[in-house]
C-alpha cells in the first residue's frame, strides 16, 4: 500500500487544509484556514500520509443529531473528506473510512455517523444508506395562500445580524432536538453556517436577516434587472419557527418582498409551503440527496431512536466493512422501548446495514428499498411491519451542509 495513516496534530492543520482545497479543485486560503480552525478537534481528523506528505484526509466532528421519537443523540458529523489528485484510486479513502467506523466502534463513540457525500456512488460501498432528501424550492413573489391560512398576528420585522443572532440561536436550540436531522451548533459553527464575509458570498447580497416573536428566517439577494424591471432573487438559507402561524407568517413575509421575482430554497422534502399555495403549481421542486446514515453499532443505534409502532422481527444483517454488525438481530419494540439482541433464530428480512441506515431518520420507507432490492422478506408482513416502525411523523431535514 506504501502509506501510513494517523490522527492529525497542529503541525498538520495547513497541509490539511491543503488536502482538502486540492481535493475539491479550490485552492487554500490561509483566511479560510484560519476561519475554520475551530470546528475541528484534530485528534478526531484523520490524514494518510506518504513519504511525508499528506495525500487524504477525513474529519469527525462531534454532534448532536435529531432522531425520530428519540430527540438529540450523539452522532460522528464526517467531514473534509478529500484525497489528492494524483493519488486517487489506490486505496486511500478505503482507509480513511476503516480508519474512522472501526475506530468509533473500538472507542464506544457515537453509535451512527452521517455525512453530505459529494457524489452519490461514493459511500454506499462503505455501508452508508441515503436517508434524507431536501427540496430545490422555486416559488414566484406574491403567491396566494389558500383562504385558510392564519398568519396570527405575530409582527415579522427585519434587524441587524446582531439583534437577529441571539434571538435565533434561542430558538433553534428550542426547535433543532424536536425536528429529526437538525443537528446541534457551537457558537464555531453558528458563525461557519452564517459566513457573511465577500468570499462566501458567492455574488449575493449580505445576509439579511427577519425576525418573529416565535420564529426568524435569513436569506441574501441576487440581483438582476431586466427589460421589464427587478428580476431579483430572494435565496433563503434558513427559516425556522416555533409554530405553524409563525412559519405561515415568515413565508408571507418573504413572498411579498419589494423588487423580488422568485423565492428560492433549498428546503425540507415536505416542507408545507406547497400546500400553503392556492395553486401549488407555483413551487417548482427538485429532490436531492442530503444525509447518508451509517450504523456503526447497529444495536445502540436502534435503540437510541423511537418508533412509530410495536414490532418483533429478526434480521440477518450483512455488513462487509464493518463485520460486528453482521449477524441476526431480533428488534423488538414494546410501547416505545427497543430492545435488540443477537440471535440464532430464522430471520424475518434480510438486509444490508446500509438499509438501515437508509431508514435511521425515518423518512425512506423498508418497502420501498425492498422494491430496489436492498431488503428480502422471509416472513410475509415482516416489511411491511417494519417499515411502518421505522417512520418518523414528518420527513427528515437538514438545515446545513457541514
Amino acid at each position: 500500500m506504501g502509506f501510513t495513516i494517523r490522527t492529525l496534530v497542529e503541525d498538520d492543520y495547513q497541509s490539511f487544509c491543503a488536502v482538502v482545497s486540492a481535493a475539491f479543485l479550490g485552492d487554500p486560503d490561509p483566511a479560510d484556514a484560519a476561519f475554520e480552525r475551530p470546528l475541528y478537534d484534530l485528534d478526531r481528523v484523520h490524514g494518510v500520509f506518504e513519504d511525508g506528505e499528506m495525500i487524504g484526509s477525513a474529519a469527525v466532528t462531534t454532534r448532536d443529531l435529531t432522531v425520530p421519537g428519540g430527540g438529540p443523540r450523539p452522532t460522528a458529523a464526517i467531514t473534509s473528506v478529500g484525497v489528492r489528485p494524483g493519488h486517487r484510486r489506490r486505496g486511500v479513502l478505503t482507509s480513511l473510512m476503516r480508519a474512522q467506523l472501526h475506530g468509533l466502534h473500538d472507542g464506544g463513540r457515537e453509535a451512527f455517523a452521517v455525512l453530505w457525500a459529494s457524489e452519490g456512488s461514493i459511500y454506499g460501498r462503505y455501508g452508508y444508506g441515503l436517508a434524507a432528501q431536501f427540496t430545490d424550492l422555486s416559488v414566484p413573489r406574491g403567491a396566494a395562500f389558500h383562504r385558510g391560512v392564519d398568519v396570527g398576528d405575530g409582527a415579522v420585522r427585519e434587524v441587524s445580524r446582531e439583534e437577529a443572532l441571539p434571538v435565533a440561536r434561542a430558538l433553534y436550540e428550542r426547535v433543532a432536538p424536536t425536528r429529526a436531522g437538525y443537528l446541534s451548533r457551537t457558537g464555531a459553527e453558528w458563525e461557519q453556517h452564517l459566513a457573511d464575509g465577500e468570499r462566501h458570498r458567492g455574488g449575493l447580497s449580505k445576509y439579511r436577516y427577519v425576525l418573529h416573536p416565535r420564529g426568524y428566517a435569513v436569506y441574501r439577494v441576487k440581483f438582476a434587472w431586466g427589460d421589464r424591471g427587478p428580476e431579483n432573487e430572494l435565496h433563503v438559507r434558513e427559516l425556522v419557527a416555533e409554530d405553524d402561524r409563525a412559519y405561515a407568517a415568515l413565508y408571507r413575509y418573504l413572498l411579498d418582498v419589494d423588487l423580488v421575482a422568485e423565492l428560492k430554497f433549498y428546503t425540507g422534502s415536505e416542507d408545507p409551503v406547497l400546500h400553503l399555495l392556492h395553486n401549488p403549481r407555483l413551487a417548482r421542486r427538485a429532490n436531492r440527496d442530503s444525509l447518508w446514515v451509517r450504523l456503526v453499532d447497529l444495536d445502540r443505534a436502534l435503540t437510541g431512536r423511537g418508533y412509530l409502532s410495536d414490532v418483533d422481527v429478526v434480521l440477518d444483517v450483512t455488513d462487509e466493512f464493518c463485520p460486528w454488525n453482521a449477524d441476526r438481530w431480533r428488534l423488538t419494540v414494546r410501547e416505545g422501548a427497543a430492545g435488540v439482541r443477537r440471535v440464532t433464530d430464522e430471520p424475518d428480512l434480510r438486509l444490508d446495514v446500509g438499509a438501515l441506515g437508509a431508514a435511521f431518520l425515518g423518512g425512506t420507507r423498508l418497502t420501498t428499498l425492498a422494491g430496489a432490492q436492498f431488503v428480502r422478506e422471509r416472513t410475509p408482513g415482516a416489511l411491511r411491519s417494519l417499515s411502518h416502525a421505522l417512520l418518523g411523523e414528518v420527513a427528515p431535514h437538514c438545515p446545513e451542509v457541514f
